[in-house]
């Protein structure tokens, strides 16, 4: 079975997700300026607080989550387009991405430098 050809690299290393709605490629980062967006949008209390509203897959912290995280991509194209049957895809982009701040893991320095 042939690999589907991407749009978008996706630098793992740096915490990077990819997500696809109906045909429209994102790349997803929880960078920290981008976190604070979301959690400003969304008034939330804690850390803990907006990762329980992206993981849960909330509807105004899902479309914030879409618009705020994504670094590669059409996100408002993708906005347009999302139903219910993407958001289980939005929760497992959502939980890579935050996991990556919460694992330990310093991350590839030098795969950062590449993609900056």
């Amino acid at each position: 079975m042939a690999k589907p050809i991407f749009k978008h690299a996706v630098n793992e290393a740096r915490g990077e997700a990819r997500l696809i709605i109906d045909g429209v490629e994102l790349v997803l980062a929880a960078e920290m300026g981008r976190l604070s967006a979301v959690s400003s949008r969304l008034q939330c209390k804690s850390l803990n607080d907006l990762f329980m509203r992206l993981s849960g897959v909330e509807a105004a912290a899902t479309l914030a989550g879409i618009e705020l995280l994504t670094v590669k991509g059409n996100a408002l194209e993708a906005i347009t387009k999302i139903k219910l049957k993407h958001f289980p895809a939005c929760a497992a982009a959502f939980s890579t991405i935050l996991a990556h701040h919460f694992d330990g893991d310093e991350g590839n320095v030098e795969a950062v430098g590449e993609t900056a």
